[in-house]
């Protein structure tokens, strides 16, 4: 596997478990709501959009892998 390959192989790993978290993030964000943590529910919204965020980042690091 070429640096090339290798970059590539490793964004679109990143990527999907970056996705992974963002899920997990939003999950536990309803279990907050439910618990009557508005907070911490508002708090892992952010996070998850953040990561969102970086989300787009890493795809464009593979469109110029």
């Amino acid at each position: 596997m070429n640096e090339t390959e290798k970059f590539k192989h490793l964004l679109e790993h990143w990527i999907e478990h970056n996705d992974a978290h963002v899920k997990t993030y939003l999950e536990w964000a309803s279990k907050a709501e439910l618990a009557g943590k508005k907070e911490l529910a508002k708090i892992l919204r952010q996070i998850a959009a953040e990561a969102k965020k970086q989300d787009e980042l890493f795809k464009k690091a593979l469109k110029t892998a």
